[in-house]
């Protein structure tokens, strides 16, 4: 039975997208139904899948041999990621029904759009999945490649000028971290013989250049998961991609980088050699640096889901640090791994619940202003670890670290969630500020209300392992909710600092702002050195020629020389015999 579900789950999302594709083709615009229940279903087989219970399928036909599994580390994951897809394909109905409209009525520009995301985003849900149930190469790979290129529909379907830079620099960074994971995976897949994701982690764990083939995936996956230097695509994308595109990007894609760190590093291996233990280090220092980092800078934004990607981004650095554990301490991962796995689990229903309300905050329902206003802010609440499933995450991490000795680390997160609770402050006020009525959709809050309530009970559902959660006891409770209120102070402060210093805010993406100008001048350095070639291939040719023409000249002459010598080669043949005649009778005498 388990089998037959595993199947339907991965075959309906391609039925989805080939049905899309035969309605476009047979299909008259003004009766298309591009977001019909039967596309918001997608995910729903995928979201029974991990209730179903553990099991593994083995595939010796699938390429160099497939291993699918739902154990205790895939099953929660794919619940909380086909549960979010289900949220954002329902929040997508009511969110792009009135461009359903126009496509209906005979704006082409609509129905282009809608055509390409109803047939993509089953798509990019079907690599989600794949990956998260691969145990070999071959599968995880395809998934993920699959999800990456597919999402660009997701990122550009606006059409709007931010839009396709959006896209332009999630593909370019995605390219990159393509190339990256591929030469990683080959790499130690070659050294350690094994096409399975278990062989190439342990292949990495005693291999000579195993740093080396960590840092690749590392940094490779690491583009999906937001590392610093590698994240920004993120605050680029998401301002411009529809709300159901920033919750799946945000929510669920961002964490396949994460979800591919725990499956190929050897995270908890003892007798690591130093070099992978400094990776763990520098993964560590890269994570600490992409939470406070992101929250100092994306505390000045003003587009609401520009704030809320650099929340990700330092949300996803504080998991990049908690990673890092398992190889800098490999003797704390056994305890951590279960809070990191709620931690994700929590904060892509959080996160997908926030970017959900931005839609809601720009078409507000019509009920009390305080009501909605209180519901919006639940997520980001939760998400600082004041209350709900974010105070139970993160205690279950903070109780691990505090079992293991690591109290630096604890106080450093804590710090960390300061920004967290600054950067949603913001989000939050940046709605207030651009918030428009006009009601929302019924598909459109509904999906909103439910992806809020599962973020609150995340340990209620999620099907974690027994003994996983860790609840903390009152005493704790201060050290946990304290970050929430110093850090809207410090929002506090900073406002009324802009205010009377005046100070501009920072265009979204930083980095890509400099790596745009360093291309930029790289190329035009290269177009120099190519303009500077081709003047020396000119000198070149025009030295070339020129000897070429003395020499033909000189060749001529020899030609008007030979002429001479044939005409006369009679009398000179007689004077030649009269000169050795000469010689001979010179050298008688």
């Amino acid at each position: 039975m388990i089998t037959l579900l595993l199947i339907f789950a991965l075959c309906w999302p391609l039925c989805i997208a080939l049905a899309s594709a035969w309605q476009a083709y047979r299909t008259s615009a003004s009766q298309g139904r591009y977001l019909s229940w039967w596309w918001v279903s997608a995910a729903w087989p995928s979201l029974l899948l991990p209730y179903a219970g553990e099991a593994q399928w083995v595939i010796e036909a699938w390429m160099l041999g497939g291993q699918w599994s739902l154990d205790a580390l895939s099953r929660p994951w794919l619940a909380f990621t086909t549960l979010l897809w289900s949220l954002a394909a329902v929040h997508a109905r009511g969110y792009l029904a009135k461009e359903q409209v126009k496509a209906q009525v005979g704006d082409s520009s609509a129905e282009r759009r809608l055509l390409r995301l109803t047939l993509l985003w089953p798509l990019t849900l079907l690599g989600n999945v794949l990956l998260i149930i691969a145990q070999d190469i071959a599968s995880f790979y395809l998934g993920f490649a699959l999800m990456t290129f597919a999402a660009y529909a997701l990122v550009v379907h606006t059409g709007t000028d931010e839009a396709k830079l959006g896209a332009k620099a999630y593909l370019i960074m995605a390219v990159l971290g393509e190339g990256l994971i591929l030469g990683g995976l080959l790499w130690a897949a070659g050294d350690a013989q094994s096409v399975l994701l278990e062989g190439v982690r342990e292949g990495i764990a005693s291999a000579e250049h195993g740093a080396l083939m960590a840092a690749l995936l590392w940094l490779g996956l690491g583009v999906k998961a937001g590392v610093i230097g590698l994240h920004v695509w993120l605050p680029l994308a998401h301002p411009a991609a529809p709300a159901p595109a920033s919750a799946v990007l945000s929510g669920a894609m961002i964490k396949a980088g994460l979800l591919g760190w725990l499956y190929v590093l050897p995270l908890g291996e003892t007798s690591l050699s130093p070099e992978l233990t400094r990776l763990g280090d520098i993964m560590l220092i890269a994570g600490l640096a992409a939470a406070f980092g992101a929250a100092l800078y994306g505390v000045w934004q003003r587009h609401p889901k520009a704030v809320l990607a650099y929340s990700s981004i330092s949300q996803m650095g504080m998991l990049t640090a908690m990673v890092a554990m398992g190889l800098a301490a490999p003797e704390v991962w056994p305890l951590l791994l279960p809070g990191v796995v709620l931690f994700a689990a929590h904060h892509a229903l959080a996160k997908g619940a926030l970017f959900m309300g931005t839609s809601i905050s720009e078409h507000l329902p019509r009920w009390p202003s305080a009501l909605v206003w209180i519901l919006l802010a639940l997520p980001a609440l939760s998400l600082t670890g004041a209350f709900g499933a974010g105070m139970i995450s993160k205690w279950t991490v903070k109780s691990a670290l505090y079992e293991m000795h690591h109290e630096s680390l604890i106080t450093l997160l804590t710090w960390a969630a300061i920004g967290t609770s600054g950067l949603v402050g913001v989000s939050l006020w940046r709605q207030w500020q651009q918030r428009h009525a006009g009601g929302s959709h019924s598909a459109q809050w509904g999906a909103w209300l439910a992806a809020l309530t599962a973020a609150l009970v995340t340990p209620l559902w999620l099907p974690l392992p027994e003994g996983s959660v860790a609840i903390p006891p009152l005493k704790e409770w201060v050290s946990l909710v304290w970050p929430l209120p110093a850090g809207v102070m410090a929002v506090w402060i900073g406002g009324w600092l802009t205010r009377h210093l005046r100070v501009g805010t920072p265009p979204a993406g930083d980095l890509w702002w400099f790596y745009a100008w360093f291309a930029q001048n790289v190329l035009v350095a290269i177009r120099g050195i190519g303009q500077w070639c081709s003047g020396i291939k000119a000198a070149s040719v025009n030295v070339t020629l020129a000897i070429e023409k003395r020499i033909m000249g000189r060749l001529t002459q020899l030609t008007t020389m030979e002429s001479w010598m044939r005409h006369h080669t009679s009398g000179l043949m007689m004077a030649l015999a009269v000169i050795l005649a000469l010689l001979l009778m010179w050298e008688g005498a």
